[in-house]
């Protein structure tokens, strides 16, 4: 889908978001025009600062489980709370805004044809029996436990979309994306990174829960957007489609791999492991390096490090005593 001479209107839901704002900044260079759609739920302004300054992009304060009111020829939803700290704490929101969010997405697409282009993710697969994980994959998910109302509702959508796909002919492209870290994560997401980083930074213990010998895969902010936006702009594609980093690392090595960066030792803690936490989490990317060509291209240890630098600058600017 090339820009042809006219630029076209594309819409991002959860802009202000960590993934919605580099999306937005990926987008703008690109040459669309912009409209950013978020309820600030767990988003931050302060994500759009460079956004901002476009005369191409277009701020609305709103929720994706209300009727949309902006044309635009491709929707990128991103609106959905998507670390443990902030799904949890309002269950019913995370849930309505996964299920309804693409209920209303779908209505929309089918009234305008618009191209939809979904973040689920790697938590459809639950604590998988299957490693790596396939997209062929059913999971093994709890329907009832404290990450379901993220777990389901994100499974959930994939039906709505895969069913209008299917029913209505809508195009509709569904990504399970794998962790990624980078710039413009919130400090208190209790994703790993951004704990680890912040208790490096500070002299703090880093905490591991269990034994620390479960992994996860780590996909920088850039090489994810990267495969989001050939996701976006193939003429045809198969979907759903795995966009993470195949590189699998235990939580201990992650540890490590940040009291490198932060050029400091630290003392590791233990501390129980979460109701329903997977003891394993990796893609496999066969099918889209195949579709799109992606493959990651920023090692840990690179991407660790742009992420802590920004992580000490806006730590500074926050509270100038934190080190």
């Amino acid at each position: 889908m090339g820009l042809g001479s006219t630029r076209k209107t594309v819409l991002v839901t959860g802009a202000a978001g960590f993934l919605g704002s580099h999306l937005v900044d990926r987008l703008l260079a690109e040459g669309f025009e912009v409209v950013g759609l978020d309820n600030l739920m767990t988003g931050d302004l302060g994500n759009l600062a460079d956004a901002g300054r476009s005369p191409h992009f277009h701020f609305e304060i709103g929720d994706v489980r209300e009727p949309l009111r902006v044309y635009a020829e491709v929707i990128f939803n991103f609106a959905c709370p998507a670390s443990p700290v902030h799904y949890q704490s309002d269950p019913y929101a995370t849930l309505t805004t996964s299920v309804l969010g693409a209920v209303r997405l779908v209505e929309h697409a089918r009234l305008r044809g618009c191209r939809i282009v979904h973040a689920s993710t790697s938590e459809v697969y639950g604590d998988p029996h299957e490693h790596p994980q396939q997209e062929t994959y059913w999971g093994h998910v709890n329907p009832i436990g404290d990450r379901s109302c993220y777990d389901e509702g994100k499974r959930a959508a994939e039906t709505v979309l895969r069913d209008a796909a299917r029913v209505h002919n809508a195009d509709t492209r569904i990504v399970r994306i794998f962790n990624t870290y980078g710039p413009r994560m919130s400090f208190n997401d209790g994703r790993v990174v951004s704990n680890f980083l912040v208790q490096a930074i500070r002299g703090d213990a880093i905490t591991l829960y269990g034994s620390g010998e479960q992994s996860r895969s780590f996909c920088y902010v850039n090489d994810l957007i990267e495969g989001i936006f050939r996701v976006a702009m193939a003429p045809q594609i198969e979907t759903p489609l795995n966009l993470g980093n195949p590189v699998e690392v235990t939580m201990i090595e992650l540890a490590r791999a940040v009291m490198q960066v932060a050029k400091r030792d630290v003392t590791l803690v233990h501390r129980p492991l979460p109701n329903d936490d997977p003891r394993r989490r990796c893609p496999d990317i066969t099918r889209a390096k195949a579709q799109i060509g992606f493959e990651p291209s920023v090692p840990l240890l690179e991407g660790l490090q742009r992420t802590y630098d920004n992580f000490v600058e806006r730590m500074r600017v926050a509270s100038p005593v934190a080190r």
